[in-house]
């Protein structure tokens, strides 16, 4: 799993480790606001994402959150793990807690997001 120095980050919060297969879920920012994560509904295999489109719901003891597609691509896995553990989510979201992996439709989409360094000035700046 990348550390998250190599992924791009959402300004909602999700990163992807950019790759032929890339990688995506939701920031430790992010899980920490959800609070405990007890649902995890994963987009299908196969299934085509737009940028910046719901294609994900993470369910926590305070609410339901939409996940959105960092880039524009194909589903290629899923974590299943996670629907069967959803605390994964919160225990490891740069690791184990992954929600899927998908082939983008257009690389420079993800060359596009925050880096490690401007999410976490974003973080601060939202914060206040």
């Amino acid at each position: 799993m990348p550390k998250p120095e190599e992924a791009r980050y959402t300004k909602t919060h999700e990163w992807i480790h950019p790759g032929a297969e890339a990688v995506v879920g939701i920031s430790d920012h992010a899980q920490h606001e959800m609070g405990d994560v007890v649902f995890v509904e994963l987009p299908k295999v196969g299934q085509k994402l737009e940028k910046e489109k719901p294609c994900a719901v993470v369910e926590s003891v305070k609410s339901a959150f939409d996940i959105y597609s960092p880039v524009s691509g194909e589903v290629t896995a899923v974590n299943d793990a996670v629907t069967g553990e959803p605390a994964l989510v919160n225990q490891s979201p740069l690791g184990n807690g992954w929600l899927f992996k998908m082939k983008p439709s257009n690389p420079a989409e993800a060359e596009a997001l925050m880096n490690w360094t401007s999410y976490q000035e974003f973080v601060k700046q939202s914060v206040h």
